[in-house]
């Protein structure tokens, strides 16, 4: 297995790290102060085709794969955007890759070209506060009236819905009771975000200030039939074909963040001077350096080739969920080391790696934890029993 890019996808690179060095840390830093949306950002990104980069050709996208989206989300965060840069476009990079898959030719007409060209902003609706990972029991309820369904239920962190007009949303159509599993009966709409019908309260959060979190109140919002994806009650099996590209993308991205924190901590570790000597000749400080450069090379190893796997249609769920895991584990690392080597100052905001550790620890969490990464891989993987 190889990750040598090919010449095309080398400028991909290229012409993104051109488009966000117009966009650098101060910006980022600014926007973490004043926790204003990066629209700017986000319509540069659109403006120069990448928003479409996975879509296919026949709806304004680039019809490339992962391995290419995944380039530009590391891209982006590497540049000093982090999980800020990242989360303000993931979402319509690869987010309505169920619509791709499963939404009939009249939908992905409708529905594609406005995310890809800007002039739709889509949030995602799958978290609740009572349900956690365990996606299957969702208690959101959609009830079809005619043409029409009628949504009730909760949502929380749902990321960018101050800015959204439309949300990709799973709700439950059929009572958990009368489903043979809780995989079934689940739906998934592509709907109008109707601020009349829904309440949205933002959550005041640790770090990625600019790019909104929330919970959702949603009191009767109607959705017509036309704008269910696929099937009634398989929606969560169709969300699942859009987990593996979520994990690949979320560790391409870390491992863009960890090379960030590392690369200020090595510029640092060389010009602070203390008793006579650059502190980067210190073995204390080197060697945390050198182990955070070569666990992120390898988690990038990981990141593509379940990027690789995924593009050519081979199963690809265990190096998807491990290269999240480790890049996850990776970064956080290189972000607490870049903290301090930086010392007293690394507390300091003008020097940003504070904002990267803080920034590190949203993907380390979600969209699913560490343990429960472990969890899926001894099962999955080495066929041990499964644990919850």
């Amino acid at each position: 297995m190889s990750i040598d890019f090919t010449s095309e996808q080398r400028q991909i690179r290229e012409g993104v790290d051109r488009l966000c060095a117009g966009f650098d840390d101060q910006y980022w830093l600014e926007r973490d102060s004043d926790g204003r949306f990066p629209e700017d950002f986000c319509r540069a990104i659109a403006d120069h085709g990448y928003m479409g980069i996975a879509m296919p050709v026949e709806y304004g996208g680039s019809g490339l794969g992962i391995t290419e989206a995944a380039i530009l989300t590391q891209a982006i965060s590497q540049s000093g955007a982090g999980n800020g840069g990242v989360s303000s476009v993931s979402l319509a990079i690869f987010g309505l890759n169920p619509v791709v898959r499963f939404g009939t030719e009249e939908q992905k007409r409708r529905m594609l070209p406005p995310i890809i060209r800007r002039q739709d902003i889509a949030c995602f609706g799958v978290t609740e506060p009572n349900t956690g990972l365990d996606t299957t029991r969702l208690k959101t309820r959609a009830v079809r009236r005619g043409d029409r369904y009628v949504v009730n239920g909760q949502k929380i962190w749902i990321s960018t819905a101050q800015q959204a007009n439309k949300i990709l949303l799973i709700a439950r159509t059929t009572a958990e009771g009368d489903c043979a599993r809780p995989i079934d009966g689940l739906s998934l709409f592509y709907a109008d975000l109707d601020r009349s019908k829904v309440e949205m309260r933002v959550i005041d959060k640790m770090g990625r200030k600019c790019v909104d979190s929330n919970e959702l109140f949603i009191d009767g919002l109607e959705i017509p039939v036309e704008n269910r994806i696929g099937e009634e009650g398989k929606g969560f099996r169709y969300l699942l074909h859009g987990i593996n590209p979520e994990r690949i993308l979320i560790a391409a991205g870390l491992v863009g963040l960890g090379r960030a924190a590392l690369r200020r901590a090595t510029d640092y570790a060389n010009q602070r001077v203390v008793f006579g000597r650059p502190i980067g000749q210190n073995q204390a400080i080197q060697h945390p350096l050198a182990q955070s450069w070569a666990e992120l090379e390898a988690a990038n190893l990981m990141a593509f080739r379940a990027a690789q796997l995924y593009d050519r249609g081979d199963e690809c769920g265990a190096q998807a969920n491990a290269a999240k895991f480790l890049a996850g584990e990776a970064a956080f690392a290189a972000c607490t080391n870049a903290v301090m080597t930086h010392g007293g100052m690394g507390y300091a905001k003008e020097f940003h790696v504070e904002r990267y550790l803080r920034e590190v620890l949203i993907h380390r969490i979600a969209p699913i934890t560490p343990h429960l990464i472990l969890c899926f891989i001894a099962e999955k993987v080495l066929g041990l029993p499964k644990s919850y």
